[in-house]
């Protein structure tokens, strides 16, 4: 089991953010990444959609050996990471918005979230919010539009920069310190973000956590890949592949990007 691949999958594209962050932590694990761009966005569907859209995604991964999955999704782990746990019996690792550590070093005490629908309104994020920002002021911004513009690869468009300034600049006004990403797809759009906000405020996700969390379960099981066979890195996406294959065109790995039906 310990050379079976790391299981990845998000509604789209976005969670090659977190993909990004394993590889640079464990470059000698195979990894499998599954884009279901198809549905994308899971923010704007029911939570029972959301549920039967992750076990899809998730029988396919176990039925090509994963080890691991890593659910690199703010709104399908907020969504559906209990079920998913209840359901497999594989370690099953979330993502979810980084409040904790925006909260504890905010200096202004006014923290900015910028995710979807499905997130901002689950359950797990509240718990998180209250347990961690009691004593913070969050402002809380959906994202609608930003994925679907993301997804079709447009994050130089004039219409991103106008929806960005939309939902940032009342942030900005409020004394916000801190930009909390709520979304992975998000991660691609910090060059934009960045032109937006001040200089001080910083901008946080969960990425690097992620990827030492899945580190430490791998090891905790005596799954990490110790053997000397090179690792493989799989993309799989269920719509036009074009886009995915720009977005991974920088990273030197080589890899296997696919388009198929699931």
């Amino acid at each position: 089991m310990s050379a079976n691949p790391i299981g990845i999958f998000d509604s789209g594209l976005g969670g090659l953010s977190i993909w990004e962050a394993l590889y640079d932590l464990m470059p000698e694990e195979s990894m499998l990444y599954l884009a279901d761009s198809k549905y994308a966005p899971y923010g704007q569907r029911p939570q029972s959609e959301i549920i039967q859209l992750c076990k899809k995604n998730m029988d396919y991964l176990l039925r090509q050996g994963c080890k691991i999955v890593v659910v690199a999704c703010n709104t399908a782990t907020t969504n559906a990471i209990e079920v998913l746990r209840q359901s497999y019996s594989v370690p099953i690792i979330g993502i979810e918005p980084a409040i904790k550590p925006a909260a504890l070093n905010s200096k202004t005490g006014v923290v900015g979230v910028l995710a979807t629908r499905g997130t901002l309104a689950s359950s797990l994020f509240a718990k998180t919010a209250a347990l961690y920002a009691k004593d913070r002021k969050v402002i809380e911004q959906f994202g609608d539009g930003l994925v679907n513009l993301i997804e079709a690869g447009e994050m130089e468009s004039d219409q991103m920069r106008e929806l960005l300034r939309k939902y940032l600049n009342p942030m900005i006004r409020a004394g916000i310190d801190y930009l909390v990403l709520g979304c992975t797809h998000y991660s691609f759009l910090r060059p934009q973000l960045e032109e937006i906000l001040p200089k001080e405020v910083k901008i946080i996700d969960a990425a690097n956590a992620v990827a030492k969390h899945t580190k430490s379960i791998l090891e905790k099981h005596q799954l990490l890949n110790l053997g000397e066979e090179k690792p493989t890195l799989t993309f799989y996406t269920n719509k036009d592949s074009s886009i995915m294959r720009r977005f991974l065109s920088a990273h030197p790995a080589n890899k296997i990007i696919e388009q198929i039906d699931f």
